[in-house]
Parts: structure tokens; sequence; C-alpha cells
């Protein structure tokens, strides 16, 4: 064999190569711009689980006040205006009602006043999620900066009543136009572009 056909044979391809540093680069920033819209989605995907948990809990509270109203039917006018207010939230009701009418002690002796006044305290503490506390006393459950709001005939009678409750949600929005509860709080922002809101409304007999 010739010495210039050995010379041939061990000679690199001229294809082979290795990268260069500017697709290095270009590969890092591609590979980056995937990974920061992985992120974003991640983000987004938080709001949306964070806002359709509150609309659940929110949905929840609310039709549980209703039925405990449709049980208390003589009462419905207390639970539209409870200390002269028709709106809960935040730690508005400071102190619980007395007597107890949540024990099975009491439970059974309390007038039907009574009763609509410890329903609606019970309420405001599920909407603050006073049930559960970290180490400090802060509450942990609820809603964000709730605010409810009861209506219903004024007399008390039968008729169409409305529990409206409204929280502070994680992106801005348009402002929902179905019920003003919370409108005028401040809390959820400059337009209220902050201010979620479920509105349920049902017929109650006063009998």
């Amino acid at each position: 064999m010739k010495t210039h056909e050995v010379k041939k044979i061990f000679q690199a391809p001229r294809q082979a190569r290795g990268f260069t540093l500017i697709e290095v680069l270009v590969s890092v920033i591609i590979f980056s711009i995937g990974l920061i819209g992985i992120a974003k989605l991640q983000v987004v995907s938080k709001q949306s689980n964070y806002d359709a948990v509150a609309r659940i809990t929110a949905t929840s509270l609310a039709q549980d006040m209703l039925s405990r109203m449709r049980a208390n039917p003589n009462e419905l006018l207390s639970y539209v205006t409870v200390n002269g207010i028709n709106t809960v939230g935040r730690g508005s009701i400071n102190t619980e009602p007395t007597p107890n009418c949540g024990s099975s002690a009491s439970g059974d002796l309390c007038e039907s006043e009574e009763l609509a006044e410890h329903d609606v305290w019970e309420f405001e503490q599920a909407l603050d999620g006073a049930a559960e506390q970290d180490a400090d006393g802060n509450s942990l459950g609820g809603l964000s900066q709730p605010t409810a709001c009861i209506s219903g005939p004024t007399d008390g009678l039968a008729g169409v009543y409305t529990v409206a409750i409204a929280w502070y949600g994680k992106t801005a929005l348009s402002n929902p136009t179905a019920n003003s509860c919370g409108e005028g709080t401040g809390l959820y922002g400059t337009n209220n572009e902050f201010r979620r809101l479920l509105v349920i409304e049902t017929f109650i007999d006063d009998a």
C-alpha cells in the first residue's frame, strides 16, 4: 500500500465538526424561551385554579345560607338585616351571638330570631375561613376579602331572596354588573377590576 493512500484512510471526513459558540448560544436562547413559556403557563394555571376553587367555595356558602333561610322562614327579615345592615364578611360580626344555637345543648332552645342571628354569624365565619387558622391566628380558609350581601322583600314575607358574594380575584377583569355587592368598599381595585362575584337567587316561602 502506498504512503499517500494510508494518509487518506486516517483522514477525518470534512463534514465532521463540533458546534460553534453561536449555535450553542442560539440553542440556549430557544430553550430559555421555552422555559419562560412553561413558567407563564403554570402561573396562569394556578390563577385559574384559584379562581375556580374560590367560586366553588362561594357557591357552597351561598347555597348553605339559602338552605338555612328556608329552614327558618318566619325570620327571613332577620337574615336580610342583621344588626341593621345586610352585608357581612371580614370580621363584621365580632362576637358569637348568644345563645349558641349550634350546640346540641341550646340548639332546641333558641328562638327563631336567635337562630337567624347565629346562622348569619356562622356564614360570616365561613366566608372569612375562621375554622382554619395558622399558629398566629390568621385565617387560612374562606375567601380573600369577602363581602356577602343578603337581600329580599323588605317585609320579610315570601318572595325572591338573593345571596351575593364578592371576593378579591387574582387577575384584573371587567367589573361584573349582576349585583353591586362589594362595590364602594375600595377592596377590589380602583375600578373593581379584581372583584369576583357570585349571585344566587331563589324563591322562599314564609310559611
